[in-house]
């Protein structure tokens, strides 16, 4: 069993202090990384010693790979997020499917998305930087949001085919969504590039008020060896954000 590599999403920690202050304070708790912060942040983030995980590589969510019209813009936007990426030793871009709309199917979606992905890959592989489409739910936080599946989503990385495109399995999403946490994982961790958590119901703190058993499904994924980052995405209850940071780290620390 391996040590999970702990990362922490700046807006969970970000009105605790000045990004000095804050960065610093991350990293003496044990954090590996901090992700999804603004671009303005990433020097402070690595003159720290701290890694960048993951930030999202195109703009709009609901707007974002199923649709032929976004594929040049979007083709755009990932190619200077992968420069970006490269600059500062970004493992993953995180990319987003956008919601169905009519006269499209969730197949004929899929395929569009995989026209856009399979264009970017090469690059992505030149550079050893992961994409990954985050997979969200659509019953409470994105109404109509295509990559609600897991199934979907793995459908999406087999039509591309390529070693640099996956998913970001988010396991508050996918509690609403499936459930069945470790099994899924387990059987689809090929496809997984990174993690990102939250309690649920109400995407707070992973602790005794919610229903996911976080200290299982952390040791599941520590059991498969998985080399990726775990990204803790969640609003904390209290005032204390980086107290908030620190109860994450002790659940995810197997």
């Amino acid at each position: 069993m391996s040590a999970i590599k702990q990362s922490v999403c700046w807006g969970v920690v970000a009105p605790a202090g000045e990004p000095e202050d804050v960065v610093e304070q991350v990293s003496q708790i044990g954090y590996s990384s901090i992700e999804m912060s603004p671009p303005e942040v990433f020097p402070v983030i690595r003159d720290a010693g701290l890694d960048i995980a993951i930030f999202v590589g195109h703009a709009s969510l609901a707007d974002g790979l199923n649709r032929r019209e976004n594929h040049e813009r979007i083709y755009d936007e990932l190619m200077n997020s992968l420069e970006l990426a490269e600059e500062y030793d970004v493992p993953s871009l995180l990319c987003l499917s956008g919601n169905r709309y009519e006269g499209v199917s969730d197949l004929q979606g899929a395929e569009i998305c995989a026209e856009i992905l399979s264009r970017v890959a090469p690059t992505a592989e030149e550079k050893g930087i992961n994409l990954c489409t985050e997979l969200l739910n659509s019953k409470v936080n994105h109404p109509g949001y295509m990559c609600d599946s897991t199934e979907w989503g793995v459908h999406v990385c087999k039509m591309v085919d390529s070693p640099r495109v996956g998913l970001l399995y988010d396991i508050y999403h996918m509690q609403i969504m499936e459930g069945d946490l470790i099994r899924t994982i387990r059987e689809n961790i090929a496809w997984f590039k990174h993690f990102h958590t939250a309690g649920n119901p109400g995407r707070h703190d992973m602790d005794e008020h919610q229903e996911i058993y976080y200290p299982a499904v952390a040791r599941a994924i520590a059991e498969l060896d998985y080399d990726g980052y775990v990204g803790h995405e969640f609003g904390p209850k209290g005032e204390d954000r980086i107290a908030a940071a620190q109860a994450a780290f002790d659940t995810w620390n197997v």
